[in-house]
Parts: C-alpha cells; structure tokens; sequence
C-alpha cells in the first residue's frame, strides 16, 4: 500500500466526523519526505476550530494509518 493510499484510508475515517459538522478534509498531496498536505473544506474551512480538528484528529489519524508521515501541513 502506498504512502498516500495509508492517507486515504486513515481520511476516510475521520471524514463522518467532519462531514456531521458540514465540513470535510481533501489529500493534496503527500511527497516522498513524509509530509501530507491536506485542505479542510465546508464549514471546516473557516471554523475557528479548525487547527485543532487538524492537529488532534486528522494528523493522528494519519500518522497512526501511516507512521512514516513526518508533518500534516493544511493548505487553502
């Protein structure tokens, strides 16, 4: 499985959460140095909350589906 298939999955479960708050989360990329950038999107993109729905639940849900990821950086 590949780095950014581990993403997708780990994504996947963390998007029902988002999604019940109108928001939700998009991979943009993942480079071979183990960052992950992702985009929170919907009510997630402006939410006031947002850098802590990034930190605590959408970076842990990656970097335990794929523990090689190094940084979850989020990008507008």
């Amino acid at each position: 499985m590949t780095l950014k298939e581990k993403v997708e999955k780990a994504l996947e479960t963390v998007r029902p959460h988002l999604q019940a708050d109108g928001g939700n989360v998009e991979l943009i990329d993942t480079t071979e140095d183990g960052v992950v950038k992702v985009k929170l999107t919907g009510a997630c993109g402006d939410c006031p909350m947002a850098a802590m729905t990034l930190q605590h639940g959408v970076t842990n849900a990656i970097k335990q589906a794929a523990p090689e990821v190094k940084e979850v950086q989020a990008v507008q």
